[in-house]
């Protein structure tokens, strides 16, 4: 067994918000997380909520240029992307079974990848952190992007299988055919029989 080390490993809780809880809950994540969570605390690991964070108008999210929207409808001539946020601010907090504490890091972030542009990198090495539990989703979206972030960064990733949200079919790809490559995948159970006491 490759174990973990409590005071070097950071969990990022990726997008678990209000207005995606629907998904979340049908991708049956809530529970797997809250028990992360938990054991993170007891060990005494940082957690870090990345969260998306776009202005109403929409003057600051991506233009990139995309065959189809989050849903997968193709755009065309009478399609096109409307380039604004459509969730409410009041919709935009952590879920409130995850219960952030005033210890844990706020994470508000533009872009997919929540090491672009934020202070996660500084956070993580600024405490000694060489490994990073990613729970959230989507999997094929923020959760992607990120573990290609942390692993071109030189940290060690732990995705977590049964915290991850997402249309199920790319989910598992990623899990089974992308991750296992640059990652280790491991439920909450297994992660948290890897703790070793420092």
């Amino acid at each position: 067994m490759q174990y973990l080390d409590p005071t070097k490993t950071g969990l990022v809780v990726f997008d678990m918000l209000e207005c995606y809880r629907p998904k979340i809950e049908a991708a049956g994540a809530v529970e797997p997380i809250r028990r992360l969570i938990r054991s993170c605390r007891d060990f005494g690991v940082p957690i870090f909520y990345a969260r998306a964070d776009h202005r109403p108008d929409g003057s600051d999210y991506s233009r990139v240029v995309t065959d189809t929207d989050s849903e997968f409808r193709p755009y065309d001539d009478t399609y096109q992307p409307a380039h604004r946020f459509a969730h409410p601010p009041e919709s935009m907090g952590v879920l409130e079974e995850f219960a952030p504490e005033p210890m844990d890091y706020d994470l508000p972030k533009h872009r997919w990848n929540a090491f672009f542009q934020t202070p996660l990198d500084l956070s993580l090495r600024s405490r000694g952190v060489d490994t990073v539990l990613l729970a959230g989703g989507s999997t094929h979206v923020g959760i992607a992007s990120t573990a290609f972030g942390a692993r071109d960064m030189d940290y060690n990733v732990v995705i977590v299988r049964d915290g991850q949200t997402g249309f199920e079919r790319q989910r598992e790809f990623f899990l089974d055919h992308v991750f296992p490559r640059m990652a280790r995948v491991r439920t909450v159970s297994e992660i948290q029989a890897m703790w070793r006491d420092s």
